[in-house]
């Protein structure tokens, strides 16, 4: 394999087991704080979190980690270590719910934190806990070919050719296939005058022309850089960046006509940092987030800055005047989920019937 940024799965069991290693330690730690009835500031601590992320930010959050750790121990008598965890957005939501010891959740859309909260896990409220509805940084999808686009793949329209081969993740399990869905749909609302049977008829015959449902955004992007199954994967642009940059000569990005702005959320896992005693950590590693010098980091691994200074300085690499859709205009998550993704919903009946 040429590159380096795509994770196998012995990595990501190696992973797993460090995450839980963490979460033991960080328990320690949370004990051992309550004895002595020190505060998140007390000198010489050592603090321990685990941040769950989804797919296509191990990149970022490698570089952003490494950051953070030298500002919070040049301003505090006290070290941190972070441990990531990575995988499709549904699926890292659920084994949060379900016990996963996360100190923050960054994940694809608000929506999956919101399972979370649904758990209760994370306080009310979360949204608004962060600046810009606790979104620091967005992205978009487009589409990534094979150099010189051979099937010349140009927008929307071109996904429903029977000559046309699509990967793209499973909307079940990432947060990245909701957004994709979401932007088709968009497209087809256009073209076809907001007829509702037409744009299903559309998306029904996108998803038959699906190769692969792998569960997450980078799985995806594995089938289809390294296996080379298909003609067009649907992807994060962060992700088709990525893999230009690791294939300059076999690749090209595409951005169809209509799009959609993908705002991954951030938050606090209330009752874990609760338990651990890592509140104070676990918020100022979000705040930095914030930071110009973090929006460079996002920047520079092709996540748009939330800060409108920072990202008018990666004018030359994003397309700013790309036409954009907005959750807003499917209603909300909660009526967008429902509708297209929940048990029975729209891509339930359609990939079924498919």
């Amino acid at each position: 394999m040429k590159g380096t940024f795509f994770k196998t799965a012995a990595a990501s069991l190696a992973l797993i087991t460090t995450i839980f290693a963490a979460a033991s330690c960080a328990n320690a730690s949370a004990s051992n704080a309550a004895e002595t009835s020190g505060t998140a500031s007390e000198a010489g601590k050592n603090y321990s979190i685990i941040n769950v992320s989804y797919d296509p930010t191990r990149e970022l959050y490698a570089a952003y980690n490494e950051a953070f750790k030298k500002h919070w121990e040049s301003e505090h008598d006290s070290t941190v270590e972070i441990t990531q965890s990575h995988g499709g957005s549904g699926k890292q939501a659920l084994e949060v719910a379900n016990g996963n010891p996360a100190d923050v959740v960054t994940l694809a859309l608000e929506y999956d934190i919101k399972a979370v909260e649904d758990a209760g896990l994370i306080e009310p409220g979360w949204v608004s806990e962060f600046p810009l509805d606790s979104s620091p940084y967005t992205s978009t999808i487009v589409f990534l070919v094979r150099k010189g686009n051979p099937k010349n793949i140009l927008d929307w329209g071109d996904l429903a050719r029977d000559d046309v081969g699509i990967i793209t993740p499973n909307p079940k399990t990432s947060g990245g296939a909701r957004w994709n869905h979401l932007a088709a749909w968009a497209w087809a609302q256009r073209e076809y005058n907001n007829d509702e049977a037409k744009v299903l008829d559309y998306i029904k015959t996108l998803y038959s022309h699906v190769l692969v449902l792998d569960s997450g955004a980078r799985g995806a992007t594995n089938s289809f850089v390294e296996n080379k199954q298909g003609d067009v994967l649907l992807a994060w642009e962060n992700e088709a960046f990525l893999s230009l940059k690791e294939y300059p000569d076999e690749y090209e990005i595409v951005t169809p006509s209509i799009s959609i702005l993908a705002q991954p959320s951030v938050a606090i896992v209330d009752k874990v940092v609760d338990k651990n005693g890592t509140r104070e950590v676990a918020t100022e590693y979000l705040n930095y987030l914030y930071s110009e010098e973090a929006q460079r980091i996002a920047g520079e691994n092709f996540y748009r800055p939330s800060n409108e200074t920072v990202l008018a300085e990666f004018s030359d690499t994003f397309n700013l005047n790309i036409n954009l859709v907005t959750i807003n205009d499917f209603g909300g998550w909660d009526e967008a989920f429902a509708k297209h993704f929940a048990d029975g919903g729209l891509f339930d009946q359609i990939y079924e019937q498919g």
